[in-house]
């Protein structure tokens, strides 16, 4: 049976209504559709940029452990599609052998990816800047926002989905995903890249990503070497904030189609 339940894992400086758009698209053809958020996470966009007690909180592992305990609750293995830091985590439970299949948009890099282009550098030097910001939540102002998240959007738009979307970030996870490739032993961002086990992974790639360059995608792809499918196909003329821009249903469309004939 193809699967019948799709998981979208929201990525930093958003929340699961960054995903508003995708989950009715879905849900309109007839899919279950669950837009977990991460712990802490779960008031809303306008709470947390009050209070971001819980973003200073987060950890990775209690990420994976929650999405591992909504995922060991359904009927059976879902489709999992993130975006952002969603991508890392998709890769992650697949490699701990969650969901019938995966994608991975505009994803962050996993353990050992190592390529920085310069336009991720400037997009995440708000928050690597400053050593202290280790131990805070960390937020874009408008311009940050506009040049890591939705530089070829039209002003008015991107204004828009700053204002709906945007939460601060956990500057302790983000400093320990910079920071990966030089920790001792494995990081938070580890997977098996020879897991012969793992469902098959599509990597959806923006052109125009500042924060997560098409170069992460392909190097990212590259790394693996089991013996199952791991694909890449980028899109022009995209941003970072792919779900919220113009053309989103060509691409849920397609990662969709993709997802049922590999799953």
């Amino acid at each position: 049976m193809k699967p019948d339940t799709i998981v979208l894992i929201h990525g930093f400086w958003v929340t699961p209504r960054s995903w508003e758009q995708w989950t009715a698209h879905y849900q309109a053809k007839g899919f279950r559709v669950l837009a977990p958020a991460y712990p802490g996470f779960e008031a809303e966009v306008e709470a947390l940029n009050a209070d971001p007690t819980p973003i200073e909180r987060l950890t990775v592992p209690a990420i994976i452990s929650s999405l591992e305990k909504l995922i060991d609750g359904l009927d059976g293995p879902p489709i999992l599609m993130g975006h952002s830091a969603g991508g890392v985590f998709t890769q992650i439970l697949l490699d701990h052998g969650y969901g019938a299949c995966g994608v991975a948009m505009n994803s962050a890099p996993t353990e050992g990816v190592a390529g920085v282009p310069l336009s991720q550098v400037k997009a995440t030097f708000p928050v690597l800047k400053n050593p202290a910001n280790r131990h805070k939540a960390v937020g874009f102002t408008y311009d940050q926002w506009r040049y890591a998240f939705t530089n070829t959007f039209p002003e008015d738009q991107a204004k828009a989905t700053y204002e709906r979307y945007h939460v601060p970030a956990s500057g302790h996870v983000f400093w320990g995903s910079a920071l990966a490739n030089i920790h001792p032993g494995h990081a938070d961002s580890y997977v098996d890249y020879h897991n012969d086990d793992r469902a098959p992974l599509l990597f959806i790639a923006g052109e125009n990503d500042h924060l997560m360059p098409p170069k992460i995608q392909r190097s990212n792809a590259k790394h693996y070497k089991s013996n199952t499918v791991t694909e890449i196909v980028e899109y022009p003329g995209r941003s970072h904030l792919m779900p919220a821009q113009d053309g989103w249903e060509e691409v849920a469309d397609h990662a969709l189609e993709w997802a049922l004939g590999h799953s």
